[in-house]
Order: C-alpha cells, then sequence, then structure tokens
C-alpha cells in the first residue's frame, strides 16, 4: 500500500468535492484503543468470480469491520484503489457502492488522490463525508461492497489493489484486507518516460542560449485516454532575478513560452499517445533576459511535470536536468575609424535605403515576440538606437603646365561608426 498523507484526502460526491474532516471523530468512540490502531477489516470473496472488464459485470464482495477491543473505537472507512498501469485515476474509471448488511445506513463515493483512486463510505444521516462508525466494543460491522469498471478505464492501466484501510488510523496494518482485482483483457504494463538532451549552448545572435530537446516516450500496451499536459520550471541557486526567456519550437517556428504561477505551459500531445507513437521530441531554448541580475555563467534547473489534460489534473510523472547559462553578451565594440586619408580608387557601392532595411525585419506569425532580421549582400542592416550613417564626397580638378597630363584629386569617402 503506498504511503499517503491523510490531511491530503479528497473525497468527490457526484460533481461536488468534499474535505474530509480528519480531526472529527464520533463523540462516543476513540479513534484508538488505548492510542493503538486495532481494528481489523476483512472482505469476502467477490461474486461473480473472475476478472473485471471495461463496462462490464460489476462484483460484490462482503466487507467485515472487527473490534476485538473492550472498548469502542471509530472507524472511518478508507477503500484504496491502487492501480498497475500508466494512467492516473478518473473519476468514472471505477464504479463504486457500499449498502449496509449490520450496519447503521450507510452512503458512499468514489475519488481520487494524487492521481490513485480511493473510495469511502459514511453514516447516511450525518453531512456528506463527515462522522464515522463506532464499532462497538468486542463487536463487528458488515456492509456490501459493489465494484466495477467504466467504459473508459484506461487501456494503458491493468489490474490492481483494493485495500480496506482507515483515514484515522484505526485499523491495525497487520489486520488490513486486501483484494487484487483483475481486468481484463490483461496487459503488459508499462509508464511514461522523459529525458532532456542538451543540443547546444553558446552564443547565439549576441545572446547567450541553451538549446535542448524535451523527449516523451509511452512504454507498454494502450494508449492514454486523455491528452497529456506538460509544463515547465526554471531555478537556480541564489535570490537574485534570472528573467529566464523560454521558447519552444512549434510548426517550424520558435515561439515564446509565456510564465503563469512560476511555471511554463507547453503544447499538449494529443489524446492516443502509446508505444506505438514512438519519441515525440520538443526543442527547447532558454536564455537570459535583459532584466536579469545574474552576473555571471550560472547552472540552471530545469523540471518537467506531465498531468492529464482535463480531469484529474494532478501532476503523475516529472523529470529535471541541469545546464550552465550565461547572461546576455553585448557586441563587441567597433575598430576606431582610421583619421588618415585612404588613397585608393573610389569603386561603386549600393548603400541599402533605410525603409528595405526595416522590411527586413519578420515576424512568425501567431507570436510578435519572435523576430528575424535579414540583409542583402552589400546592403548596410541598422537596428537600435545609434547614430545614422553619414556620406559625403568631394571631387576637384585642376590643369598644371603646358601639356602636361591631367591629374585627379580622387573622391573620400568617410562613415560615421556607432560609438
Amino acid at each position: 500500500m503506498s504511503v499517503r498523507t491523510a490531511a491530503a484526502i479528497a473525497v468527490v460526491a457526484g460533481v461536488v468535492t468534499t474535505l474530509l474532516p480528519l480531526s472529527a471523530t464520533a463523540a462516543s468512540a476513540a479513534p484508538t484503543a488505548d492510542g493503538h490502531a486495532v481494528l481489523r477489516t476483512e472482505m469476502g470473496a467477490p461474486v461473480p468470480s473472475g476478472p473485471l472488464s471495461r463496462g462490464g459485470a460489476t462484483e460484490t464482495f462482503d466487507l467485515t469491520v472487527k473490534n476485538p477491543t473492550g472498548k469502542p473505537v471509530t472507524y472511518k472507512p478508507w477503500m484504496l484503489l491502487d492501480p498497475n498501469g500508466a494512467s492516473p485515476f478518473q473519476r468514472d474509471d471505477v464504479t463504486f457502492k457500499v449498502d449496509a448488511v449490520d450496519a447503521p445506513a450507510t452512503k458512499s463515493s468514489i475519488g481520487q488522490q494524487d492521481g490513485e483512486r480511493q473510495g469511502t463510505f459514511f453514516p447516511a444521516a450525518g453531512a456528506t463525508g463527515e462522522g464515522g462508525f463506532d464499532i462497538p466494543a468486542n463487536g463487528k460491522m458488515t456492509w456490501k461492497v459493489t465494484l466495477g469498471l467504466g467504459a473508459g478505464y484506461p487501456t494503458n492501466d491493468g489490474d490492481f489493489k483494493f485495500t480496506a484501510a482507515s483515514y484515522n488510523n484505526s485499523v491495525d496494518p497487520a489486520g488490513t484486507g486486501s483484494h487484487l482485482f483483475k481486468v481484463d483483457p490483461q496487459i503488459k504494463t508499462g509508464g511514461l518516460k522523459t529525458w532532456f538532451k542538451q543540443v547546444s549552448s553558446g552564443m547565439d545572435s549576441q545572446e547567450q542560449r541553451a538549446y535542448l530537446d524535451l523527449n516523451y516516450q509511452a512504454t507498454g500496451d494502450g494508449t492514454y485516454g486523455t491528452g497529456l499536459a506538460s509544463s515547465l520550471s526554471l531555478s537556480h541557486p541564489g535570490k537574485e532575478t534570472a528573467d529566464f526567456r523560454l521558447q519552444a519550437m512549434v510548426d517550424g517556428r520558435w515561439q515564446d513560452v509565456r510564465e503563469q504561477d512560476s511555471r511554463y505551459g507547453l503544447p499538449e500531445i494529443p489524446k492516443g499517445f502509446g508505444s506505438a507513437s514512438g519519441v515525440r521530441t520538443l526543442p527547447l531554448r532558454v536564455s537570459l533576459g535583459k532584466n536579469t541580475q545574474l552576473t555571471k555563467k550560472t547552472t540552471i534547473t530545469m523540471e518537467v511535470e506531465v498531468s492529464p489534460a482535463k480531469g484529474n489534473t494532478y501532476p503523475f510523472h516529472s523529470g529535471s536536468v541541469t545546464f550552465p547559462l550565461a547572461p546576455i553578451t553585448d557586441p563587441a565594440p567597433s575598430p576606431t575609424p582610421s583619421k588618415s586619408p585612404v588613397k585608393t580608387p573610389v569603386t561603386s557601392t549600393t548603400v541599402q535605403p533605410a525603409a528595405a532595411t526595416s522590411s527586413a525585419s519578420v515576424v512568425a506569425a501567431g507570436n510578435p515576440h519572435l523576430t528575424t532580421t535579414a540583409s542583402a549582400t552589400g546592403s548596410l542592416a541598422h537596428t537600435g538606437s545609434n547614430s545614422g550613417t553619414g556620406l559625403y564626397a568631394g571631387l576637384a580638378a585642376a590643369l598644371v603646365a603646358l601639356g602636361a597630363a591631367a591629374a585627379w584629386l580622387g573622391a573620400r569617402r568617410r562613415r560615421a561608426l556607432p560609438a
């Protein structure tokens, strides 16, 4: 049985989610006897016997709770369904019902915790999800439990273990009853693998960028019945503001990934992802913005969490990678122009007009923050707020002496360079 924190229990009844009041106990009985978990739970054989099938017949068995002590003990049922497979729980995947046999009138509900299935039942006379059953001294109570699989039970989930515990810890772990329910057809169960591969790191268009591939692969039989949503977090040692800039390659273009609640949402993997889908790769690149307080190369941690895109969106898979990242590097200063005249023949040079230069900036469709700047050979492209380019030429001619050859004072051309 997996380890759980009882304070995190959330039980779904219909479409209403109720937080179980873990601190409440019945007035007439203690949750344990002398501070020890003493109750024992026993399960009868399911009827009919055999594996469960998706959307098929249900199975019923008796659940008996015994109190071997001389004091009444409160029992707050917690039915744990631990699946063997890749998909987390969705509320309609399992049907669950409890009827009183030798116990007060009972209501029941099926819910979830941390992506796993759980059921509970409680006195019908009390508030929904509240209260417990007072098992009398040296006495017992019995219920009839009915279980089945919904038609949408994931095809990549297999058998599951059903354990009758209590969320007030009144059941002795050594006396906790359980059943392993088989699911038909039998499958080879697997899971989800994710891993990062750092492709490159370094200068890219006057920015320090790290390029990584995020890879997904499903194993085992079956597919995921919902889309898969992924989110990233970026962190570094220290308290300085990093000003991360994250982009993903989507539809052949680098597109900005926005941060929300300290996480970056990635494109959804469509429903039906399975082992036959092969490896799915999402290229990513990361840089530090102009507002970063990081002044030197720093080790960055990137973590991905994967969850169903709808329904029970609790993350069920995660992975991480570390890589170095440096802040923005200022462009190297241009060489100081020579003050001495250059006596060379003038050649024809075409200067691209400013209007044509600005038209070379292309904004990626659907993402105004993705801009590429291109310039033709021989053109002069300018970005930013530096001074403009000046061009002047002077021509002079003189005839010297009778019969002497004509002399031409060469044109001089000077360009004002950015400071």
